[in-house]
């Protein structure tokens, strides 16, 4: 039987975060279980089925247990288990510094407003473009970020066309990042620059100290 008020969680662990605007501060993850989507890049397939039940109060004394000011709930897609919402209001109110990465196929409009929303729009390039709620962008403000992880140069078009569509750098903080093993960082890099993008290109910091290694 399933604990009430109870996540299925998939790992925690404390390392630096490795992407967003606070990359390289030490931090504490908390990898829910489950997604609904098949990225072509995902690297945390892992995180599809594994993980066991934890309740939010073991959750949030882990929490205090650990060295972490900042905490990132993170998946798989958080936002597929509906007590998530929970679990960031009860992180907040502990007083963490909080961020949620999430794809953005879930609504997002009933997150606490003082977590930092990570929104992933899928590109063409991740086999899951069609996933996209846009309606979330409406509820990003100022603190938020919006990420796009590129795949090739097609994947560099779309999401220049997305981010003037909608003015994303003007309601909040866009990250563009090459993805892995797949676009080069530096052919990116020159694309920004050429057409003067008002985005934050980003690499893995994590990946590029540890690799692939799981729990990093």
């Amino acid at each position: 039987m399933i604990p009430s008020e109870a996540l299925k969680i998939n790992e925690i662990f404390y390392s630096l975060q490795g992407e967003s605007l606070t990359s390289g501060i030490p931090t504490l993850f908390i990898r829910l279980t489950g997604c609904p989507l098949r990225c072509r890049y995902c690297d945390t397939e892992y995180a599809f089925s594994e993980g066991k039940w934890v309740t939010i109060n073991d959750i949030i004394k882990h929490t205090e247990e650990s060295k972490a000011d900042y905490v990132t709930v993170t998946g798989g897609e958080p936002l597929a288990q509906k007590r998530c919402l929970n679990l960031l209001h009860r992180l907040c109110d502990t007083g963490y510094l909080v961020s949620l990465e999430t794809s953005g196929a879930h609504d997002i409009s009933a997150v606490d407003k003082r977590v930092t929303i990570v929104m992933d729009i899928k590109t063409p390039g991740s086999g899951e473009a069609k996933r996209n709620r846009y309606a979330n962008i409406s509820q990003l403000d100022a603190k938020d970020q919006v990420k796009f992880v590129i795949c090739d140069r097609k994947d560099y078009d779309w999401a220049k066309s997305l981010l003037q569509e909608h003015a994303l750098h003007q309601k909040c903080n866009v990250l563009f990042s090459p993805a892995w093993e797949k676009q080069n960082a530096g052919k990116l890099a020159e694309w920004i620059l050429t057409d003067g993008l008002p985005v934050r290109m980003q690499l893995q910091l994590h990946k590029i100290l540890w690799g692939d290694i799981r729990g990093r």
